[in-house]
């Protein structure tokens, strides 16, 4: 995938980069693998607000992606890449040997007419997927199970990869790409190779219309609002908010912690902090 930059001809275009879908083939999603997305405005079942700054966006249909792949040792043939409006990652369309039809997630360099297998057994190349007890050490590899016979989880956004390090009794050693090393059961599987259009992280919207085509509306800081709407709101001239950040609501903003601990935490050999 290539980047394409704008003339300056209006502001908004002069910084505006977008991508060139070379490697996309297919414009038209396969219909029988579309549903429909109905939106929330970050609203509950209550019709109340719950996370904001959510609204409006264009209109998608989610496409069904296949990141289980448990059709062992039927092979597939790539009919097509296409794009996902859900997803920063390209996605193929494979045809099964007995017709069936399914999404996967696309990994880097494949083209139309590449055969993909998934299972025990299978050819250690780029696209197969496989357990992490089957697959060498060192190999990249995304989509990877948490659970077995639960799906890819981890390492599916676009152009990341992580590392088979090593095996340990059941587990193994997988370098995530924030850093972080964690235990995986050998069961679980992964594909090898990276994850499709690493050139995502270096677009640049050029403009705040795009960022509301994908729903997302304005953000506006505490400090700059009034007292009665923000705690860090209101003071004489520019103020930086004479306290430790705060939410609307007076939590900690930045820094507090406000999560349970992690179930997965006592996989974790490396956290992705380590000094």
């Amino acid at each position: 995938m290539g980047v394409k930059k704008y003339k300056p001809t209006t502001p908004s275009r002069r910084f505006m980069t977008v991508a060139t879908f070379e490697e996309v083939t297919r414009r038209r999603p396969e219909k029988s693998l579309l549903k429909a997305i109905s939106k929330s405005g970050g609203r509950n079942n209550l019709g109340r607000m719950t996370a904001r700054r959510r609204g409006g966006g264009h209109k998608r249909r989610y496409r069904l992606v296949d990141f289980v792949r448990r059709r062992d040792g039927i092979p597939a043939r790539v009919a097509s890449i296409e794009y996902d409006p859900n997803r920063s990652a390209r996605i193929a369309l494979v045809v099964y040997a007995d017709g069936v039809k399914n999404y996967i997630l696309a990994p880097l360099g494949m083209k139309v007419g590449d055969t993909v297998s998934s299972g025990s057994g299978s050819e250690i190349k780029t696209g197969n997927r496989l357990p992490l007890g089957e697959i060498p050490l060192g190999s990249p590899v995304y989509n990877i199970e948490v659970r077995p016979g639960a799906g890819g989880a981890m390492v599916r956004s676009a152009g990341s990869t992580a590392q088979f390090m090593a095996k340990e009794g059941r587990f193994a050693h997988i370098k995530l790409p924030s850093g972080e090393v964690r235990r995986v059961l050998q069961e679980c599987r992964a594909t090898i190779g990276q994850v499709s259009n690493p050139e995502h992280s270096s677009l640049s919207d050029g403009k705040a219309g795009r960022a509301r085509w994908r729903g997302r509306r304005p953000k506006v800081r505490g400090v700059a609002m009034n007292p009665v709407d923000h705690p860090m709101g209101g003071g004489e001239g520019r103020t930086s908010g004479g306290r430790n950040p705060v939410s609307p609501w007076g939590k900690p903003a930045k820094g507090g912690k406000t999560r349970r601990r992690s179930k997965a935490a006592g996989h974790v050999v490396r956290p992705r902090k380590a000094k």
